[in-house]
């Protein structure tokens, strides 16, 4: 397919240019692979990334600041979204402490 669709070729190229950054082992680094990272996407040209260079640029602090700290907020939101299935496959509780019961039997 990347020899038929000169942009498809592109995008190929810069997704693969961002495992770099991910995998990038301080602050420091992280920050010149996206520097680089964002000037590859506005040379681009494809007009859909213009926008979101802009993105990246507005938010570059936090972006870099992500990879300083260790830590995440996914055990929060995977807390958040088991309350949101039971709330689902209950059809709503009657009794608010079976429902806070049964939360924290589930969130252990």
């Amino acid at each position: 397919m990347l020899l038929y669709s000169d942009e498809l070729r592109q995008a190929h190229f810069l997704k693969e240019r961002f495992y770099k950054i991910s995998n990038a082992k301080s602050f420091s680094e992280a920050r010149e692979f996206l520097k680089e990272w964002i000037d590859l996407y506005r040379k681009n040209g494809i007009k859909e990334y213009i926008s979101w260079t802009n993105t990246l640029n507005r938010w570059f602090k936090e972006i870099i600041n992500s990879f300083d700290v260790p830590y995440t907020n996914g055990c929060i939101k995977g807390f958040n979204n088991k309350i949101k299935v039971i709330k689902r496959n209950a059809f709503g509780f009657r009794n608010f402490k079976r429902f806070r019961n049964r939360i924290l039997h589930c969130c252990r």
